[in-house]
């Protein structure tokens, strides 16, 4: 059912990632110009994530006629594994799957519009219209109400939450002419509180550099827990990412949570070397008319920043080859900063080079209750 109130008129707000989950959302990739070869080389990682997730939370698979009966044999012996067949356009589920929030005591979804990240301004491809209608169809299918944001155009990826009131995005994504140029920038803050039951919203300069998202939040900082967060970071001056990083250091350093909390800011140090698309890479694409296509020694927007809490672990991104120093030292880093989760490092170079990264492609359906259990309910 499609509702027309606001979340935060009925005490619903979003929870933060690393509270408990009841589920966890991910579309089986297909989409030629994103996942080359087939698809199969990507589709082999996102059955290693869906089986891992798998282990600790119910897991909501969506595929098309083309790709069900091969879900249906990896999967199907899989009792917390759930095949939907839904048309959609691509894989990211973070952007188009619901936003869920909670008052409790139930859980529903929010139906943002999506335009694939800026409409006929600067979109990524030409149609949207599957991936535009998915969050209110896996509502209905998956049992949950929804309200209605379609006048709001907002990616999953482009907003963290702390849980406790604290709302987390980039100003170079969220005020970028392809979103919502109609509305000012108080306008957007306005929204984003309503439908995310937010207090304040803390707006970060800049993203990740070549970032085709306009650099959603999700690839440059994300909250560990409330008041403190990981930054993406290079020391590397000449590095693009460096000034990128450090305007968001500087206004990190300069402002409080809404509890009034400083926040504590762990530096997270991307690639060493940057990662980028090969020949080998370039040849296994086929693009669309209208879609945005790569080419050979594109830098590409790698970050470990782009992790998935699940119940009880953190499913990092590992980049590999040159990069192996680099990956070594990420999941120290998170080990230590999270010491109660189990680090997974997950090989996401057939991710990045779709666009994104295991963040990007995974979408939590939160457990209602504060105390609830980290299971399905």
């Amino acid at each position: 059912m499609k509702l027309r109130s606001i979340p935060s008129d009925d005490g619903f707000c979003m929870p933060a990632e690393f509270s408990p989950h009841r589920a966890t959302v991910i579309i089986f990739p297909e989409r030629p110009g994103s996942w080359g070869y087939g698809a199969e080389p990507a589709q082999a990682v996102f059955a290693e994530i869906i089986r891992h997730i798998a282990e600790e939370e119910r897991v909501y698979v969506i595929v098309s006629d083309k790709t069900e009966k091969k879900a249906e044999a990896l999967f199907g012996g899989y009792d917390n594994v759930i095949l939907l067949n839904i048309p959609t356009d691509d894989s990211w589920a973070r952007d188009v799957a619901p936003t869920f929030v909670t008052d409790g005591r139930d859980v529903r979804g929010i139906d943002w519009q999506f335009n694939a990240w800026g409409g006929s301004y600067d979109g990524l491809y030409a149609h949207w219209e599957n991936d535009n209608a998915l969050a209110e169809k896996f509502c209905g299918l998956a049992g949950y109400e929804c309200y209605d944001a379609q006048h709001f155009v907002l990616e999953g990826g482009s907003v963290h939450s702390d849980g406790e009131g604290t709302l987390m995005v980039t100003e170079s994504c969220l005020l970028s002419r392809g979103r919502n140029p109609q509305l000012t920038k108080e306008q957007i803050e306005r929204n984003l509180c309503s439908y995310l039951g937010g207090k304040k919203v803390l707006w970060l300069p800049r993203g990740i550099y070549n970032d085709e998202t306009n650099e959603h939040v999700d690839n440059v900082c994300a909250f560990i827990r409330p008041g403190e967060v990981v930054l993406a970071w290079t020391d590397d001056e000449n590095d693009p990412q460096y000034p990128l990083s450090k305007a968001d250091l500087d206004y990190l350093e300069s402002v409080t949570d809404a509890k009034g909390r400083k926040i504590k800011v762990h530096k997270l140090p991307i690639p060493d070397v940057p990662v980028t698309i090969t020949e080998h890479d370039l040849a296994g694409y086929t693009f669309e008319e209208g879609e945005d296509e790569r080419e050979v020694g594109e830098r590409l927007a790698a970050s470990y920043v782009n992790f998935y809490f699940t119940n009880g672990s953190i499913l990092l991104p590992q980049f590999g080859g040159v990069n192996k120093a680099s990956d070594e030292r990420a999941v120290r880093i998170m080990q230590e900063l999270c010491p109660d989760r189990r680090i997974i490092p997950i090989d996401a170079r057939e991710i990045i080079i779709g666009g994104g990264n295991i963040h990007c492609i995974t979408q939590q359906i939160p457990a209602a209750g504060r105390n609830a259990s980290r299971s399905d309910e």
